[in-house]
């Protein structure tokens, strides 16, 4: 049996048959749950905006299992109306005469009007999104389609007897997944950003990523997204640059994915490793042991009594998205607590809280494709209680050591086992803290830093071999 929920940005839906309609609220809080059903979200709260609640609705979905729709790849991919040309054969000649104008709803790839059900299954399945308006532009021999995402809330009456019809229908039908294209050549792109102030892999790192990949018949070829990438000319991504949701490298990585490329890391794992909510909400759902950590949604006094109740000071606010330790505050007051809360609830919609536990390092382990790689201890920074100090241009990070991974204590390395399996199959780097032979998992990196001199302070050259012979084995996997 297969649950279904819609959720919206407030209780305004009326439930239909066995669906079950909730707000966000409510779906943020009761739905972390293991022995349910399974379980499809339809998220219809409002999702045009980045780090809004119908973001973190099909974020959450994701990290808890659930099928969602639309999908965060799908809400990236619209944030803004986007536009297309399609052949006029798509629609029928009698619904709007050449050079006219005109609009169709579409709820599930579903129409009124049949006459507009072939153009209507063709944008759906681009765009498999529960509520799309679609303005028409009709020429001679294309028609000019500008796609636009909609919340359920916008509806006019008659429009969401419509959606209310075709949901309850939805309910108990099959939802299929599209298949990426695949292409055969084996030369791969890697990414790199010469500004960078903090960039994944310095000079030295990158010129051993190309000899090894010499070694095993891949061309290595250095390309910056200020330049332009032609994707199409390359059989695999690369990222060596700091990765976004709401950057070049996440939209590159999504279209190397649709062309077939072999894509290090590839955009999910983007997504789930960009944002801290998915990845503690996950860590929770699937049991790996990390700090303790409250999603918040709200700065009102009563969450700020639960905080002081649950943490005490000093306590850890959190942006969801940030890496090299960027958008991490120790607040130690009340005072401080109010104003570090109003100043992140302004530019996203949940922050995390998590519980302060200071110790001398933080483990980094390397994985990929399940398989522990390196191990670093990385030393806080002089006088700071995080491993990068951003203030300090002299002391910005503190010490090093890289040793094997099977001195590794056996907690820490099967802790970031368990921590990378929640994300994927891609390259990882797993930050965890060792107290009193206990490991606490603090977050998940996608393209961690390979920097010559650092994390290649053991394996040396094997390091890169490793790294460029999972390439090798994922092309050899695709087929040439």
């Amino acid at each position: 049996m297969v649950k279904t929920l819609i959720v919206v940005d407030d209780t305004q839906t009326t439930s239909h048959n066995d669906i079950k309609a909730i707000d966000f609220a409510t779906y943020l809080k009761d739905y972390p749950k293991r022995d349910e059903p399974k379980t499809r979200v339809i998220n219809l709260c409002e999702s045009s905006r980045y780090l809004s609640q119908g973001y973190y609705c099909s974020l959450l979905a994701e990290a808890r299992g659930h099928d969602v729709l639309p999908s965060v790849k799908t809400l990236n991919n619209l944030r803004a109306p986007a536009q297309t040309l399609v052949s006029r054969k798509y629609l029928d000649k009698t619904v709007c005469n050449d050079g006219e104008t005109c609009s169709v709803l579409i709820c599930f790839g579903r129409v009124q009007d049949e006459k507009m059900q072939k153009l209507a299954a063709l944008v759906y399945q681009e765009f498999p999104v529960p509520v799309l308006r679609v303005a028409i532009k009709c020429g001679v021999e294309q028609l000019t389609l500008t796609i636009e995402m909609l919340s359920f809330s916008v509806l006019n009456d008659t429009e969401k007897e419509f959606f209310n019809s075709v949901v309850s229908e939805l309910a108990n039908t099959a939802w299929k997944k599209r298949q990426g294209i695949k292409k055969m050549r084996w030369d791969v792109a890697m990414l790199v950003n010469q500004h960078e102030a903090s960039a994944p892999s310095n000079k030295g790192a990158l010129s051993r990523f190309i000899k090894a990949g010499e070694k095993l018949g891949i061309a290595v070829h250095t390309v910056e997204a200020s330049s332009g990438v032609n994707l199409a000319h390359y059989d695999g991504l690369f990222i060596r640059e700091t990765t976004g949701i709401d950057h070049h490298t996440y939209r590159l990585a999504q279209n190397a994915e649709k062309l077939g490329l072999v894509v290090m890391d590839d955009p999910t794992s983007i997504l789930r490793c960009c944002n801290k909510v998915f990845l503690h909400d996950a860590f929770n759902y699937q049991k790996v042991p990390s700090l303790k950590t409250h999603i918040l949604a709200d700065q009102s006094p009563d969450t700020i009594a639960m905080l002081e109740s649950s943490f005490g000071y000093p306590l850890v606010l959190k942006m969801p998205e940030g890496s090299f330790s960027k958008g991490v505050f120790k607040v130690k007051t009340r005072d401080e607590l109010k104003t570090r809360l109003a100043e992140l609830f302004a530019e996203s919609a949940l922050v995390l809280a998590q519980e302060f536990m200071f110790t001398d390092y933080d483990w980094r382990i390397g994985v990929i494709n399940g398989r522990a790689l390196y191990a670093c201890r990385y030393y806080m920074a002089r006088n700071h209680w995080q491993i990068y100090n951003h203030k300090s241009k002299r002391n910005f990070s503190g010490a090093f050591d890289s040793l094997p991974t099977f001195e590794v204590p056996k907690a820490v390395l099967s802790s970031a086992l368990k921590a990378a399996a929640v994300i994927g199959d891609g390259f990882y780097g797993i930050d965890i803290k060792e107290v009193d032979g206990k490991a606490f998992v603090l977050e998940v990196n996608d393209n961690p830093s390979i920097d010559h001199g650092v994390e290649d302070k053991y394996l040396g050259e094997e390091l890169y071999m490793q790294i460029m012979s999972e390439f090798l084995r994922r092309l050899e996997s695709r087929g040439k």
